[in-house]
């Protein structure tokens, strides 16, 4: 298989990248800069700058570029950065697929944060968008910007990540910082669900789909039991062998977190049906084995 990655230098395309060469496959970064060798081609999806012959060649094609969501949550600036990256290479994406004699398969990135705050309530693929929270938003926008790969034919797979857990990485770096500085604290109610998944989990589903012809459609990245920040608090203290008994205020977080804060207080309560229906079998399937697997 000829995959060709973009955002492949970040935390998640690199992994993906050493586990699909691992596998004999072929995978080509675009990159912003002058191509260092024949796994490398440049581009710029700003100014529609792309060598098509390289999409052409592929069998499939992942996005996984977009301006880190961490940062000052107040700037106006920074939330358009968030936006903008990830809306413009998405497109430059779905452009050159529907260019492509023989339209690769489409793996496009996306967040979980699509569906908004629904509380309780079990949410798969097939449920609404809801809210206007800022990365609610994003995720719309994101998603329609696959729209000509799609209509062109393409396979295309739309990849709703929930926070990846792993140490190395943001969130579960810092947080695993400060729970073990005693500092770990529930978030709000804590009644609110919280979606997450392993980073193994997220490289093997990943691979897997873009391995598997017959499948399309949204497809929720996250572990089958969503724990909720209550059990999310105590699991992660009980992993770093340390007490977790403060509470962070949700008129503070509000205040705080600015335009992140849904992220901190709504409820996700998403389950990965069209990944279980297509065949995975997760390796981590709750909030004990992700941490575990995590922090290993």
């Amino acid at each position: 298989m000829r995959a060709v990655i973009a955002g492949a230098s970040g935390f998640l395309g690199t992994h993906l990248t050493q586990h699909l060469r691992a596998q004999g496959h072929e995978v080509v970064h675009l990159v912003r800069r002058p191509a260092q060798s024949s796994l490398e081609s440049r581009w710029d999806p700003y100014a529609d700058d792309i060598d098509q012959a390289v999409v052409d060649r592929a069998d499939v094609v992942v996005n996984l570029a977009g301006v880190n969501i961490a940062g000052n949550p107040h700037s106006k600036s920074r939330a358009e950065a968030v936006l903008t990256s990830r809306v413009a290479t998405t497109r430059a994406l779905a452009d050159a697929i529907a260019a492509a004699p023989r339209p690769p398969a489409f793996l496009a990135g996306n967040g979980i944060s699509y569906y908004g705050d629904h509380g309780a309530d079990v949410l798969t693929e097939s449920s609404d968008s809801r809210g206007d929270a800022m990365l609610t938003r994003v995720t719309r926008e994101w998603q329609s910007a696959t729209t000509t790969a799609e209509q062109a034919g393409a396979r295309v797979c739309i990849l709703r990540t929930s926070p990846v857990m792993d140490r190395r990485s943001s969130p579960l770096r810092e947080l695993r910082r400060l729970f073990q500085l005693g500092l770990g604290a529930r978030l709000g109610s804590g009644e609110q669900y919280f979606p997450m998944i392993s980073l193994r989990d997220w490289v093997a589903s990943v691979s897997f789909l873009a391995g598997s012809d017959d499948v399309s459609g949204a497809f929720n990245l996250c572990c089958p039991r969503t724990p909720t920040n209550a059990e999310f608090t105590r699991a992660l203290a009980d992993a770093v062998h340390r007490p977790a008994f403060l509470v962070a205020p949700a008129p503070v977080l509000k205040v705080a977190a600015g335009r992140m804060a849904p992220e901190l207080l709504g409820s996700v309560n998403s389950r990965p049906a069209a990944l279980e229906r297509a065949g995975y079998d997760f390796a981590d399937e709750d909030v004990t084995a992700v941490l575990a697997s995590g922090l290993a």
